[in-house]
């Protein structure tokens, strides 16, 4: 009776699926819009978001410009942003503020677009495209919104990115040095402290540049020695008088000690 029970249970529930599947697959091929549009929206509440969208790709054309399109836009960006495809999610936020640039979720949907290119931006190690995106969409919300309640956290993801691009540049100016290529190593290192003037590695950096300088000095022609030795010199003492205390001082003053025998 039981095992009898069970079968008849999962029978009806393969044919109701079959029936929703079908009548799910009838409504989306039918010309009835308002039908397809309330099936959307139903879809979308549910939470069906795959389903969902496969309505709003056809309706959002119909009823372009219109409060519906407007809606259907805005849902398709956050179908995506809930599947995390974060890159077409910011590509619809995007699209729904050109658009409808007066629309009920204007605001919301600006700064929800970059925060999908923030959260799209990759490791440091990989290409940073999404993140330039982010900073740019982030200071454009700050700019136009400077009231706004989101500014702060705006900001703050600035921040957040600003420190990846820094890690980034740091780590190419290392893997220079790492190479021996001593003069892109200083060029990236002196950029570095010009374009983060407050940042973390500044004590390695100037330590860094310090013994690229030598060593980029003793790989030069005779005529070119004396200059980059002085430099050696030159910021091993800017190390020193920022950093009296630093753990690299013993190292590179034998190295500054060796620029002057050869001054």
């Amino acid at each position: 009776m039981f095992r009898k029970a069970t079968f008849i249970l999962l029978i009806t529930g393969l044919l109701t699926v079959t029936f929703s599947c079908n009548g799910y697959q009838k409504t989306l091929k039918s010309s009835n819009n308002e039908l397809k549009y309330e099936t959307a929206i139903d879809l979308y509440e549910a939470g069906n978001f795959t389903k969902a969208l496969q309505f709003f790709d056809i309706l959002r054309a119909i009823h372009r410009g219109t409060p519906k399109g407007e809606l259907l836009t805005y849902y398709t960006a956050n179908c995506y942003f809930q599947l995390k495809d974060y890159n077409i999610a910011s590509y619809y936020y995007k699209q729904y503020t050109q658009l409808y640039p007066r629309g009920e979720h204007v605001k919301e949907a600006a700064f929800t677009s970059a925060y999908c290119n923030y959260l799209d931006s990759p490791r440091s190690t990989l290409d940073q495209t999404s993140t330039f995106t982010a900073l740019k969409e982030l200071q454009d919300y700050i700019d136009q919104y400077p009231n706004d309640s989101r500014v702060k956290e705006a900001t703050r993801l600035m921040d957040d990115l600003r420190d990846k691009l820094e890690i980034k540049d740091y780590d190419i100016a290392r893997m220079y040095y790492r190479m021996e290529s001593y003069q892109a190593a200083i060029r990236s290192f002196e950029n570095l402290m010009e374009d983060y003037p407050d940042t973390d590695y500044r004590e390695e950096i100037m330590y860094y540049i310090t013994k690229a300088y030598y060593e980029y000095a003793e790989k030069s022609i005779y005529t070119k020695k004396k200059i980059r030795y002085e430099k050696t010199i030159e910021s091993y003492n800017n190390l020193k008088n920022q950093y009296p205390e630093s753990e690299y001082l013993k190292e590179v003053e034998s190295i500054s000690a060796n620029a002057r025998k050869h001054i």
